[in-house]
């Protein structure tokens, strides 16, 4: 049985129907309908028989399922050279934010002076999900111990007209809220982020249980009106 076969044997018709509506832009006809359990755990087995080279070679694909399932072998994978080079490969065949987000390679936990160089390059990308992958990778591994107030700054000076890009930017910084307060409320006092991005920041951040009710506050009364 091929992968693509393999998938489709899975295939749940009514949770196809309901995650088609959570990716505007993305055809229902490259949903196939599998649960994100179900991939991880076919990632899993491909990685353990070490079934997964041919499959990682063929880029792009034409599933959803099959670049989720792609993203899962690649953030198991164990060794960081290879991350990267697989990395490379398929982040501008990234086309949706589920993807992008799921794609959480475990190995980055062990190498980040490694990864910052990284993340450095992938927020220059012109690729949108390239961009928002660096973004969400500075907010998972570079907002606690690692942290350093220079990388909010990398963050502010990124614009753009996507809105996949500006809801992550959105996102990281009402993280660092969460997280590095006094340095990051700064950039909001100063109006240092694109307006839809300050305005997007404080209602995440008035979302967040991480976000004391003083603070938010005080970051509702920073909000930019029209």
């Amino acid at each position: 049985m091929s992968l693509e076969e393999k998938l489709f044997s899975m295939q749940d018709k009514d949770y196809r129907a309901f995650s088609s509506k959570l990716m505007p832009g993305i055809s229902s006809d490259t949903v196939i309908g599998v649960r994100t359990p179900q991939l991880k755990s076919l990632a899993k087995e491909l990685l353990k028989n070490k079934e997964y080279e041919g499959f990682l070679s063929v880029l792009p694909h034409r599933y959803f399922e099959e670049n989720q399932l792609h993203g899962f072998i690649i953030s198991g994978l164990s060794d960081y050279d290879e991350v990267i080079l697989q990395l490379e490969r398929f982040l501008p065949c990234v086309d949706n934010w589920a993807t992008c987000d799921q794609l959480r390679p475990k190995i980055f936990k062990k190498h980040r002076n490694r990864l910052i160089e990284d993340i450095k390059k992938w927020i220059l990308s012109s690729d949108t999900y390239t961009v928002r992958f660096g973004v969400g990778m500075l907010m998972c591994h570079f907002l606690d111990e690692d942290f350093c107030e220079e990388y909010l700054r990398w963050v502010s000076e990124i614009r753009s007209e996507e809105y996949y890009i500006n809801m992550m930017l959105a996102w990281y910084f009402a993280t660092a809220l969460a997280k590095q307060y006094d340095k990051a409320v700064l950039y909001l006092e100063n109006r240092k982020l694109g307006d839809m991005v300050h305005n997007m920041t404080i209602r995440k951040a008035s979302e967040s249980y991480r976000v004391s009710e003083e603070h938010k506050a005080y970051l509702k009364k920073l909000k930019i009106k029209p």
